[in-house]
């Protein structure tokens, strides 16, 4: 996977929404964030990745969601 959030592809997405930390952070964002989550979701099918990302940052600011975060970077 490519560290630098601007390269983020479909693909790297498609291969960490398939890994257990991936599963376990998908569903952490649905129970605590589920309409933002949503909409971010609504963003990037759109082709907006920028807003999707954007929008996304603030949810991702947790200590449990960097934990997992760090165990998809590894």
């Amino acid at each position: 996977m490519q560290k630098n959030s601007q390269n983020f592809s479909m693909q790297d997405a498609i291969r960490l929404a398939g890994t257990d930390a991936g599963q376990q952070l998908l569903r952490h964002l649905q129970q605590s964030q589920g309409e933002a989550l949503q909409k971010a979701a609504a963003l990037a099918a759109s082709g907006d990745f920028r807003r999707a990302s954007a929008s996304l940052a603030p949810l991702l600011d947790t200590e449990e969601i960097r934990a997992l975060l760090r165990q998809l970077e590894a």
